[in-house]
């Protein structure tokens, strides 16, 4: 709690942040279960109605075994149905699935507008109605510009997302030095997470050699400064985070950014690059976000020529998320076509 002022005590941020947090986990768990009962409705309805389908189709060849166009008419129309019971299936359950990312979208995009909204409209209220000494205004309007920098992050990842299918490939694209790139993402980071210098180290580049290629400037400082940001918020117990980047493969420049957090299992290094996907279980469950920090990821670098992939030794071991571009060569003024 913070200290009382003019006989009125103010909750402190992170109060405010686990009520709206508390409301946000327990709102997606309702709709967790109420999405997984519906995928097993379906699933049980499809093979019982396939089921049903065979029993027919057996039954109809004992009676119809010595009428030899009849059969096959009946086994065609039976294959059919069959085929037709499992699209169906599949269409709903993914169309669920589908819509479990999306509502997941819209409740994370309203945990994050309202917490920090609830927060800066707290300090003003507080500011305008009680006299407050200078020490602790300054404190306050630390607090509402850090709060109105998570509301404007959260604004422009949406609008982000948004934009990056209206852009020409070759809009805008220069010659990018890919290690200053990377330094001024890992100065952004820790200013914004009020992190030392060595909670991110950017190892030296093996020969000392200049890494180029031909890209938007901001879409690149967008997706590195991303991955970094993932990497903070999911290293609960202390924020450790070693980039390197190096030639890969002759032709390539692979940026890889490894922490010491919660980790992943195997079966989710593809998923987390999905459109509104987060990673389900109760482990991180706290961690709140829109499911569209990886998505933009990779977006940007394979409208770049390049991918984003991720690995990790296993949960609670860390995550390593790799983005690997096309190497320039510095001589060039415009990329190959």
């Amino acid at each position: 709690m913070r200290r009382p002022i003019s006989n009125v005590t103010l909750p402190c941020d992170r109060e405010i942040y686990s009520t709206c947090s508390t409301r946000y986990t327990l709102l997606t768990s309702m709709n967790i279960t109420r999405r997984r009962g519906a995928i097993a409705f379906f699933i049980t309805l499809g093979v019982l109605l396939t089921g049903l389908t065979i029993t027919l189709n057996i039954a109809w060849i004992v009676q119809s075994k010595e009428h030899v166009v009849v059969l096959v008419v009946g086994i065609i129309l039976f294959a059919a149905l069959v085929v037709g019971g499992v699209l169906n299936t599949v269409f709903l359950i993914r169309e669920i699935r589908r819509n479990e990312r999306q509502d997941s979208f819209l409740n994370a995009v309203t945990h994050e507008l309202k917490t920090p909204i609830a927060s800066i409209r707290l300090y003003l209220e507080t500011l305008q109605r009680r006299p407050i000494d200078e020490p602790q205004r300054q404190e306050f309007y630390k607090i509402m510009l850090s709060d109105s920098d998570r509301l404007l992050a959260t604004v422009e990842q949406v609008l982000k997302a948004g934009q990056l299918g209206q852009r020409h490939r070759l809009q805008n694209r220069t010659l990018i030095n890919l290690g200053s790139l990377v330094e001024d993402c890992i100065a952004i980071t820790l200013q914004r997470h009020h992190l030392p210098p060595e909670s991110i180290i950017l190892d030296p580049i093996p020969g000392a050699v200049r890494l180029h290629t031909f890209g938007i400037a901001e879409d690149l400082r967008t997706a590195v400064i991303n991955v970094l940001d993932n990497a903070v918020k999911y290293s609960p117990e202390g924020v450790h985070i070693r980039c390197s980047l190096a030639i890969s493969n002759y032709t390539w420049v692979a940026l890889t950014i490894t922490d010491t957090g919660v980790g992943l299992p195997p079966n989710q290094f593809k998923r987390i690059f999905t459109r509104f996907y987060r990673v389900p279980g109760r482990a991180t469950a706290k961690f709140k976000g829109t499911g569209l920090g990886l998505f933009l990821v990779r977006n940007i670098v394979r409208q770049h020529g390049g991918d984003a992939t991720a690995a990790s030794p296993g949960p609670n071991l860390g995550t390593t998320i790799t983005i690997t571009l096309p190497l320039a060569n510095p001589t060039e003024t415009s990329p190959i076509p």
